[in-house]
C-alpha cells in the first residue's frame, strides 16, 4: 500500500514539474501609458523583457519609475493567472489519483 502511494507521489511531483517546464514557454505581458512600458514575463514569473518608448526617457524619473511599477503589477498579474489556470487543470487531473491514494 504505502509504494503505491509513494508512486502516486511521484507521479503528481513529476506532473508539477512538466506543468513549470510548460509554464516557462508561456509568455505574459503588463504595460502602460497605452504601451510606452511594456513588461514580459514567463507564466512562472521571470522577467524575460522591458520595453521602454524613447519618449518615456524625457520623463521625470519618479514618473518612470511609477509607470514601470504599473507595468510590471499587471505583468505580475497576468502570470499569476496563467499559473493558477495551469495549476487547476493539472490538479484537476490528479484528482482521480488522489481518490486512489488512500484506498
Amino acid at each position: 500500500m504505502f509504494g503505491g502511494m509513494m508512486d502516486k507521489l511521484q507521479a503528481m511531483k513529476q506532473q508539477m514539474e512538466e506543468v513549470k517546464k510548460r509554464l516557462d514557454t508561456v509568455s505574459v505581458f503588463g504595460e502602460a501609458a497605452n504601451g510606452a512600458v511594456k513588461i514580459t514575463l514567463t507564466g512562472n514569473r521571470k522577467v524575460t523583457a522591458v520595453y521602454l518608448s524613447p519618449e518615456l526617457l524625457q520623463r521625470d524619473k519618479e514618473e518612470l519609475e511609477d509607470l514601470l511599477i504599473i507595468a510590471m503589477n499587471k505583468a505580475i498579474e497576468n502570470a499569476d493567472s496563467v499559473n493558477e489556470s495551469e495549476m487547476q487543470s493539472s490538479a484537476a487531473g490528479m484528482m482521480p489519483n488522489l481518490k486512489d491514494m488512500f484506498k
